[in-house]
């Protein structure tokens, strides 16, 4: 998701299963806010009309997005004050984004949208396979938009929020204004302006005010749809790229090599400086441009995956500010073009399982009680916690990690 100027906010998925572990539930919360919470609400709302008529915003067009919205989205708040400090390993965090599922529903729709594709990149120089990449990782190609449990009404969600929540006022004030012209626009109709509890929208997942700099028609009906126009999604998350100076035909980085103990000065230098200095890429294959800057960035240590990151590394996190972002970005975009994967491995402290290892491992584990989520082999929270309580029963470690080891063990019962 595109983030703000003032940080970012980002989808939590899981929340009934980490609001559980936490002592949390929605009836906790509503005993938290105040016994006449829903007229306060309403009161609120009457009173930020005339903020929103100030910014801008008709009164018939307040009136009709706060149409049925007369409470708050207890979800939403119980989402906002419980957001676990979860910092996944690299193994973690790039095995459940660039695997085998999203590499095929990538390459999928790399050849359904061709025309589309063709079009996109020719217009805003964005390599098409780093366009599907970021739809990939931010709604898995537009499954999420699926999910009613996910889904909610944006104008309640960010009414919410600037009410019920003092931290994210201000943001949710700010995005609240934006959604609201969004809809004044006639880009989007009331009932289907929707989004995450914080806000982000659509295939590309933008925030109201990203939507507004960035959004694009594609198709030429006179809309800029990224909720149910998949050409006008990816050229929207094109054209942030492009404004945020993507380099056409240039790659994001390069896998590379490092000569035994030998140490590397940081900050950035032409990819020649840097072979000079022993640095070649991990393929075996030149550099394309011996010119080019490019950054040094060992996201798992030395004797994990080593890269060279040229700009259009530091452009992918313009959509979200995080060097594990953009690296997984690249990664899924380089599988999908046909490139390959990594030549070395992240430091997993085990064997690693395929996608259907992991499915089947889900499967087991619910066969047995521990496990009531999804067979998607996407190791979460709750996929995590069912391994650890298996492990705990078996006196095997309890570290929870989706291991062949594990795997092993529950076939044996």
């Amino acid at each position: 998701m595109p983030v703000p100027a003032n940080g970012k906010t980002r989808l939590t998925r899981g929340w009934k299963r980490a609001a559980l572990g936490a002592g949390l539930s929605v009836a906790l919360l509503a005993t938290s806010l105040p016994a006449h919470a829903d007229a306060r609400f309403r009161s609120w709302v009457a009173e930020f009309k005339q903020t929103a008529i100030a910014s801008g915003v008709s009164g018939r067009t307040y009136d009709r997005a706060f149409r049925g919205v007369d409470e708050p989205d207890l979800e939403v708040l119980e989402k906002a004050r419980y957001q676990p400090e979860f910092k996944a390993e690299a193994w973690d965090y790039f095995d459940n984004r660039v695997q085998e599922h999203a590499i095929s529903v990538g390459r999928q729709m790399a050849k359904k949208y061709k025309p589309w594709l063709d079009r996109i990149e020719a217009r805003y120089g964005v390599d098409r396979n780093i366009v599907l990449a970021i739809w990939s990782m931010e709604s898995n190609y537009g499954e999420i938009l699926k999910n009613d449990k996910v889904m909610r009404n944006v104008v309640r969600s960010l009414s919410t929020l600037a009410y019920g929540d003092p931290k994210r006022a201000k943001f949710a004030r700010n995005q609240l204004i934006a959604a609201l012209k969004i809809l004044q626009s006639g880009d989007i109709d009331e009932s289907h302006l929707t989004g995450s509890w914080a806000g982000a929208m659509g295939h590309t997942q933008f925030i109201p005010t990203s939507y507004q700099l960035y959004a694009q028609d594609m198709d030429g009906d006179g809309r800029r749809d990224i909720w149910d126009s998949v050409p006008d999604a990816l050229a929207t998350a094109a054209n942030l790229l492009r404004k945020n100076g993507w380099q056409s035909g240039q790659t994001w980085g390069y896998e590379v090599s490092l000569p035994d103990g030998r140490k590397f000065p940081s900050g950035r230098a032409s990819l020649a400086k840097w072979q000079s200095l022993g640095v070649t890429r991990a393929s075996g294959k030149p550099f394309r441009n011996g010119a080019e800057s490019a950054e040094l960035k060992l996201p798992d240590g030395r004797s994990g995956p080593v890269f060279l990151m040229t700009k259009n590394f530091r452009v992918i996190k313009a959509y979200n500010n995080s060097d594990k972002y953009a690296l997984a970005v690249g990664l899924l975009a380089d599988e999908i073009a046909g490139y390959g994967g990594l030549v070395a491995d992240w430091n997993r402290p085990f064997t690693k399982l395929s996608m259907d290892e992991k499915q089947e491992l889900q499967q087991r584990l619910s066969t047995y009680g521990y496990y009531e989520g999804k067979f998607d082999g996407k190791i979460g929270s709750g996929s995590r916690a069912a391994i650890m309580a298996y492990q705990e029963r078996m006196g095997l470690t309890p570290d929870g990690h989706p291991s062949l080891e594990v795997l092993s063990t529950l076939r044996k019962k």
